[in-house]
């Protein structure tokens, strides 16, 4: 198979479901599983087909679009009982979009190919609003011939894609990217935190940082969450906390040392009350 005429997305959450939106409104033929039926309802509108099992959503796809939580999430959907191995076709793909484990993908990316089946990580960034608007960064790793086949669906969310190497190397990106995130989100309240010890108003400083060199995309956040991390640790503490866990096992498993980056985002993983 050289192109993908049928699509199948599983993990319709608050990214994954305007990434499957985008899918359909391109159209290519896509089909839908969720465990709960409620995240369904929104594509009652959409010409999307519905399967009762990850295994049939294979069955239907050239290309498995996989979206869910976590690595358990990832293995369960893809290698579980009636899973998406259980029902693809030869020559179909399966497109990991989790941040997860590189080493999750490249055991899944094997028992794939036991059915001659690809596998794709691509984990993104950008969230619901860069998917409702097509331009999510797509970090994709594996075969090069594999992810351009995925690129015109792909593209239908993505701009830009990137393609960073083989299996595990698109996790790795998005894993390091997510710990620089929770480092500068460190920095950033504490510089915030000295502003008002020299007397400047941090919601001032925040309009000098908007257009200053010092900017960030965390400099950006704080303000919205009164300048301090706290507020954050309910719903971005624990991911960035799994993130940073991954990267630090990474790094000492290929000898690597340390580094500043660490320790700015273990302050922030420590102000959100998610220490790693």
């Amino acid at each position: 198979m050289s192109d993908v005429a049928s699509v199948g997305f599983i993990g319709l959450g608050s990214q994954g479901a305007p990434m499957a939106r985008r899918i359909i409104e391109a159209g290519f033929p896509t089909t839908l599983w969720a465990r709960r039926p409620e995240t369904l309802e929104p594509f009652a509108d959409t010409a999307a087909s519905i399967a009762v099992s990850p295994a049939e959503v294979g069955a239907a796809s050239d290309l498995a679009c996989v979206c869910v939580l976590d690595d358990a999430g990832v293995e369960e959907v893809v290698s579980g009982p009636n899973g998406l191995l259980e029902g693809m076709r030869p020559g179909g793909v399966i497109a990991v979009h989790s941040t997860v484990h590189p080493e999750t993908c490249a055991r899944l990316a094997e028992r794939a190919a036991e059915r001659g089946v690809g596998l794709v990580d691509a984990p993104v960034s950008g969230g619901g609003p860069a998917a409702e608007v097509g331009s999510l960064l797509v970090m994709a790793a594996g075969e090069a011939g594999t992810v351009e086949r995925c690129r015109p669906v792909f593209a239908t969310y993505g701009d830009p894609i990137v393609h960073l190497g083989p299996v595990g190397a698109g996790q790795r990106a998005k894993l390091i990217n997510n710990l620089l995130l929770a480092a500068n989100l460190g920095v950033a309240e504490s510089a915030f935190a000295l502003a008002r010890e020299l007397g400047v108003d941090p919601a001032q400083l925040a309009v000098v940082l908007s257009r200053g060199s010092g900017s960030s995309f965390a400099t950006g956040m704080l303000p919205r969450a009164g300048f301090v991390l706290a507020p954050m640790g309910g719903k971005a503490g624990p991911l960035l906390q799994k993130d940073a866990r991954i990267v630090a096992e990474l790094a000492e498993a290929n000898g690597v040392k340390a580094s500043s980056v660490f320790a700015a985002a273990d302050a922030a993983l420590e102000s959100m009350g998610c220490a790693r």
